[in-house]
């Protein structure tokens, strides 16, 4: 029951987010428009840090060869807010799981929007996608004994297609910075990180 209405409260959440959401003027999500950042969590402004473990959402994720890479980001952040990065679960309480994925503007906006149910859903993108790379880390951070998720995120960047900004590894780097800025955020609202 505690999931089922948990889930309810993401559904509710993320359609609510589309309309309180803060946008840049020139609606672009790249390097000069900013990262949209939403974060959600259970109202606890201090969370625990202790060990924690980085995994993919999709144990497939683990096998991509730039998921080192991707782990390295998100790591060093949750280093600077004060976790021990443990290489297992199995070693920790806290697992934090992560998602990266790239394309095209408006596919990354259906992904997000397909997701409503896994957290936070951004702002229909504005303006042209042609020859622009979109960018999409997810993080929830769970407790390993009970399942629950206490904060989750996630952060949405563009840039040039082809450009050194757009490439997976230097793009995450940008998303996860901007993701654990004033950590651990207003709950529920989309802001613009630049």
């Amino acid at each position: 029951m505690k999931s089922a209405l948990s889930r309810s409260a993401l559904i509710l959440l993320g359609s609510a987010l589309a309309a309180c959401s803060t946008t840049a003027g020139h609606g672009g999500r790249g390097t000069a428009g900013g990262v949209e950042v939403g974060r959600f969590h259970l109202g606890e402004t201090t969370i625990a840090r202790s060990q924690i473990a980085i995994e993919p959402f999709d144990r497939a994720d683990a096998n991509r060869a730039d998921f080192p890479a991707f782990v390295s980001a998100v790591a060093a952040e949750l280093t600077r807010l004060g976790w021990t990065v443990v290489p297992t679960s199995r070693q920790s309480e806290q697992i934090a799981l992560i998602d990266v994925e790239q394309g095209s503007r408006e596919a990354i906006a259906a992904l997000s929007a397909a997701r409503i149910g896994r957290g936070i859903a951004g702002a229909p993108p504005a303006g042209s996608g042609a020859n622009v790379t979109a960018t999409l880390l997810e993080v929830a951070i769970r407790r390993r004994s009970d399942g629950t998720v206490f904060w989750e995120g996630r952060a949405v960047g563009e840039a040039p297609t082809g450009s050194a900004e757009a490439r997976g590894t230097a793009a995450v780097g940008r998303l996860a910075n901007a993701l654990f800025r004033d950590f651990p955020g207003e709950s529920g609202r989309i802001i613009r990180v630049r």
